[in-house]
């Protein structure tokens, strides 16, 4: 595994992890590395200082909090979905297909889906999209 640090042509810096630099290459050449504050696919390595392993020990970062702009973004847009939408757990695509149909009030609801699920709801027009994170799941 490799970490490199990356910046995309808006200026915006992150880091990320690729199995190796040739993985890196591959994935950059095929528009599959994007700037996670963006989206952007216009992404460089920025300069880097390699870590060396003697001397002191850097303070180790907690990951309990996010520290950086994007980071503060996502949990934020997290809390908003989580506080702001209803739990349908397995139930997502039933859920979405009755909001479509008519069959149940719309309101907005977040869950989990088969691959195959979400494309076919996508095929039939109803206007869904995955979520950038992990959210809490909650018991109905």
């Amino acid at each position: 595994m490799i970490q490199y640090s990356l910046k995309c042509a808006e200026g915006h810096q992150f880091d990320s992890w690729f199995q190796s630099a040739s993985a890196y290459d591959k994935l950059r050449a095929t528009g599959h590395v994007a700037c996670a504050v963006c989206g952007s696919d216009k992404v460089e390595k920025a300069l880097m200082a390699p870590r060396v392993g003697h001397g002191e020990q850097p303070e180790a970062k907690t990951l309990t909090a996010p520290k950086s702009p994007a980071e503060q973004a996502l949990a934020a847009f997290k809390a908003h979905v989580e506080a702001n939408s209803d739990y349908v757990g397995g139930r997502f695509a039933q859920e979405a297909r009755a909001m479509h149909a008519g069959d149940a009030p719309e309101r907005p609801i977040w869950g989990e889906a088969k691959r195959e699920e979400a494309k076919a709801l996508i095929d039939d027009g109803i206007k869904v999209a995955p979520l950038p994170f992990t959210p809490t799941r909650k018991s109905n």
